[in-house]
């Protein structure tokens, strides 16, 4: 750029002379920017020199504003800062949270290739029962229950027709439900007992404890030794039960948990990302761990506990929201050995909606940061192996990589500075981050989905570029979750609504239940159009490598977003007559 400056007619401007920009070039302190005024009638330029950049700016005298405020001429900057932020302590702070925040990634990227590590070299030591019973033991099978009048007869029907000698086997309806799911669980339970089952509905006024508090008091009146727990949602195999009490024979065995199935996996696009999410926690990391000799964890539902094991562990309780998670690891503390079935499936219903799916995402998040809170201390100062310490820290901090991913939302700007590009960089920094960060999801599951599905593995890894975008769409959600866990914020057990949905042909949006409203989708929207910006911006300004990144963490909020306003929509377009009469989950 020469020295002179064209200038737009009508608007006179004296620019800086080249003696005054030379004394400033040579001044001592450069930090502090020297300043250059030229009055003219209109307009001041006004020139900054910080370290090698120079930036001159117009203002315009605003003739009607008494304070004389100058109004910047944007279009008529002269030279413009490389780097905006570089050597101010903004970018510095910047530098220090941005790559602080891609460290603690990148520290949860190398775990799960740890995970990967531990499943290929323990996964055809497939565990085996010790003996036999020759008598098989009584076994209580729990169904805890609340407003599933979609789901509640289906569990029925498939707990009766377990392969399991009915004298042995006590059905317990623990039904705390406050609409017509009361009358079909008791219309199901007389039938059930007509045809020799032995069936006991315990229903509670108040819920106290919620879903833990309903087990426990179960247990009080649990006729078995051995306890089997399923949720509304399952639907058991017939050889459930035969599959896995041997492995009770030994002593020590405490819990066995089996592998959860989808019923509805190709529903919808939400249910098949679900599906592969769960893939990857339910087969790689609860079989690595299991047969590593690691802690893992009972799923909630779909397994086995010694009953003994829960009473000498303290018993179910119901200061998190996780007491499936509270309980394993006081268990295994206390010594009492895990068992996880990988082959041994029982099927379940996904959420099909998004405001449920961020519900039950919220309440496993919360609920595995309490049980952290709550459990870390003491099993560092237990006497466990080393690595079996820090496993355990790894899986109950697992959750606030969500924290760390919405920070990261915040920190993402295509034009912000940072340190000089050039091979080294690249090869030193850019890469392992890359490689640690991101590329460690998609090799977990896309193995996980691999070892399941080893003909059509193909089909499914088309949908790893959804799969990361719902993962960062459900940042906000789940972040929120991290915090209210950290400063102690109580909330009530929120269960995920159920339909009965197995089919494609079958509809949901009319059912009566609906997750609780809140304004987190509007925080999405906001980071969406945040996003689009910088999508804009990156292709505007030649930053092609960019894009791909930023479409995923525009399109995984804008899905999240629409996504949970159209479930609310949908209520209000095609069933306006019984949304009122909907029921909060």
């Amino acid at each position: 750029m020469s020295g002179e400056v064209e200038r737009p007619s009508g608007s006179p401007i004296f620019s800086s002379s080249s003696k005054a920009a030379d004394d400033q070039k040579d001044c001592q302190n450069r930090s502090l920017p020297q300043l250059r005024r030229s009055i003219g009638d209109h307009c001041v330029s006004t020139q900054y020199d910080r370290g090698s950049h120079r930036q001159t700016c117009d203002f315009e005298i605003d003739a009607t504003a008494e304070n004389a405020m100058m109004t910047p001429l944007l279009a008529q900057r002269l030279v413009a800062l490389e780097t905006p932020m570089q050597g101010s302590v903004g970018h510095i702070i910047w530098t220090v949270c941005y790559l602080s925040v891609l460290m603690g990634l990148s520290a949860y990227g190398v775990h799960r290739y740890f995970i990967i590590y531990l499943y290929l070299k323990n996964r055809k030591r497939a565990p085996a029962p010790a003996h036999y019973f020759e008598q098989l033991p009584k076994v209580t099978v729990q169904l805890p229950i609340f407003n599933e009048v979609y789901v509640a007869e289906r569990l029925l029907r498939s707990v009766s027709e377990l392969d399991y000698p009915r004298e042995l086997l006590q059905i317990q309806v623990l039904d705390d439900s406050t609409d017509e799911t009361r009358e079909i669980t008791a219309s199901c339970a007389e039938e059930l007992c007509q045809h020799g089952f032995n069936v006991q509905r315990i229903h509670r006024i108040d819920r106290t404890g919620f879903k833990a508090g309903a087990l426990a008091v179960g247990l009080e009146a649990a006729e078995g030794e051995f306890v089997c727990i399923l949720d509304a949602d399952f639907v058991p195999q017939r050889d459930l039960l035969k599959r896995t009490i041997h492995f009770f024979t030994d002593p020590k065995v405490g819990m066995i948990q089996t592998r959860w199935g989808h019923l509805n996996r190709g529903y919808s696009l939400l249910t098949r990302m679900q599906a592969i999410f769960l893939d990857g926690h339910l087969l790689l990391e609860q079989t690595a761990r299991s047969r590593s000799g690691r802690f893992f964890n009972f799923n909630g539902t779909a397994g086995l506990w010694r009953r003994s094991c829960i009473e000498q562990s303290g018993g179910w309780q119901y200061d998190t929201l996780c007491e499936d998670l509270d309980l394993s690891y006081r268990a295994q503390l206390a010594g009492w050995k895990f068992i996880y079935l990988s082959d041994v499936v029982t099927p379940a219903e996904l959420p099909v909606d998004m405001n449920g799916f961020k519900s039950q995402q919220h309440r496993w998040t919360k609920g595995s940061v309490q049980t952290c809170k709550k459990l870390l201390p003491t099993i560092w100062r237990s006497q466990l192996p080393f690595p079996i310490k820090l496993e355990a820290t790894g899986h109950l901090m697992s959750n606030f990589a969500y924290l760390l991913l919405a920070f990261l939302c915040i920190l993402l700007h295509p034009s912000t500075g940072g340190p000089e590009g050039g091979w080294l960089r690249t090869v030193l920094i850019d890469i392992p981050i890359f490689l640690a960060a991101s590329a460690s999801v998609a090799v977990f599951y896309i193995c996980a989905q691999r070892e399941l599905y080893p003909r059509t593995w193909m089909k499914e890894i088309l949908f790893l570029p959804c799969l990361l975008a719902l993962g960062i769409g459900l940042s906000l959600n789940n972040a929120r979750a991290v915090l209210e866990a950290l400063i102690n914020h109580k909330s009530d057990f929120t269960r995920t609504p159920k339909y009965g949905i197995e089919r494609k042909s079958q509809r949901w949006r009319s059912c009566k239940y609906r997750p609780l409203k809140s304004t987190l989708p509007l925080a999405e929207l906001a980071f969406a159009i945040y996003f689009s910006y910088f999508v804009v911006f990156a292709i505007a300004h030649g930053q092609f490598l960019s894009v791909p990144f930023l479409l995923m963490f525009q399109g995984g909020f804008l899905y999240v977003c629409l996504s949970s306003f159209g479930s609310r929509w949908s209520k209000i377009n095609f069933d306006s007559s019984r949304a009122s009469a909907a029921i909060p989950a």
